[in-house]
């Protein structure tokens, strides 16, 4: 078996030109006069991220910020996996496999990956240390595609094979929000006792047999009163991707278009203010790593591949996840969270923490938090 070999971010220069020319260039319009964000992306707030990226952003600055991590890829399954792989503190730190999501990237790991490995650089105990394992998903950013669409169970069995027959790890721990929570429920379920727990800080999966309390039925209901409103993106990935990516491809403002609508829809924001949540700069490097990659149109394609697979839904008649769960329930996360009683149909859940703030992507918008309930969790599993 080929062994994982260092890797370092390094974009060519043609590359990050052609960029800049896209957006020097773009042909703006209009937006109706009532629109703000009503509409989608604020056309105002776009024109200004645009001028921040052109006048001041600065992709060489981030580009090393990531390469301080120790960067890796592999071939799985035919597929090149480029992972972040960072040794913890201590004799003895557990090794935490953490999966990102879309519209996100590994970007969204580098306010954690530190404290997680070394906590006694940030007031924490040593014996609370993790070696961290944090992939690209197939297709995503820095790690190559597959060649048709794959969705979460596939991907699971994908870093399985990362953890146990690349990296040689006995047992590990998964973490993850939006693909990541899917990805991390599969580990849970195929390849436990390997997989020995799991922390979810959003809910994707669904019970093969339906909501049956009437707060369960309610919270369905509230569901697919979201869906209708919010979830274009995901029919039209999860069926036409291909059709997507013409345009996509071709306009850096359109995928930061597409991307920026739902870092402020689905962030713990104040009001539709996205800077109250991020950064200009946090925005344009995770929008870059799509860009710089040229991945938008391949990262799309887990939505087709999960609907191949079957959907939201546990397979019929499918037994619990036996491994103990961990559930960290942000309160301005775009999908509310199942009542509890529905949550204990599907996971056995050892730890329920309701957080005081945070939404979607809380591992930039509230690390602090999130580092302490993923240490909390791996103290009882110690």
């Amino acid at each position: 078996m080929i062994s994982p070999e260092a890797f370092t971010i390094a974009i060519p220069d043609e590359t990050l030109d052609h960029i800049r020319k896209k957006v020097t260039n773009y042909k703006w319009h209009e937006m109706p006069d009532d629109g703000g964000w009503a509409y989608g992306t604020n056309l105002d707030y776009m024109k200004e991220l645009c001028t921040y990226w052109l006048k001041t952003y600065n992709w060489r600055f981030h580009e090393a910020s990531l390469n301080r991590f120790q960067h890796f890829r592999t071939p799985i399954d035919g597929i090149d996996i480029h992972f972040i792989h960072e040794k913890g503190s201590g004799p003895a730190p557990i090794p935490l496999l953490i999966s990102h999501g879309w519209p996100g990237s590994v970007f969204e790991f580098q306010k954690i990956i530190e404290p997680l490995t070394h906590p006694e650089r940030f007031g924490g105990s040593v014996a609370d240390s993790f070696d961290v394992i944090a992939p690209s998903l197939p297709g995503f950013g820095f790690s190559g595609r597959p060649p048709r669409p794959i969705g979460p169970r596939k991907i699971a069995k994908i870093f399985a094979s990362l953890m146990s027959d690349k990296l040689g790890y006995a047992s590990f721990i998964a973490q993850g929000g939006d693909w990541g929570s899917a990805i991390s429920s599969w580990l849970g379920y195929d390849h436990a006792p390997p997989c020995r727990g799991i922390h979810l800080n959003m809910m994707s999966m669904r019970h093969s047999d339906g909501p049956q309390t009437d707060e369960e039925k309610a919270w369905a209901a509230r569901i697919s009163q979201i869906f209708e409103k919010e979830a274009g993106y995901n029919y039209e990935q999860s069926t036409k991707p291909q059709t997507l990516s013409y345009a996509m491809m071709d306009s850096p403002v359109g995928v930061a278009a597409w991307l920026v609508e739902k870092f402020n829809t689905w962030s713990d924001t104040k009001g539709d203010d996205i800077e109250s949540a991020y950064s200009k700069d946090e925005l344009l490097t995770n929008i870059m790593i799509y860009l710089v990659t040229g991945s938008f149109n391949t990262a799309t394609w887990i939505y087709y591949g999960r609907r191949e697979e079957g959907g939201r839904e546990m397979p019929a008649g499918s037994q619990r996840i036996e491994v103990p769960v961990a559930a960290a329930i942000f309160p301005a996360e775009f999908l509310p969270w199942p009542p509890r009683s529905y949550m204990e149909r599907m996971y056995n859940i050892s730890r329920w923490t309701e957080m005081p703030r945070g939404g979607h992507f809380p591992a930039l918008e509230e690390p602090d938090l999130m580092v302490e309930d993923i240490r909390a969790f791996a103290r009882d599993l110690r």
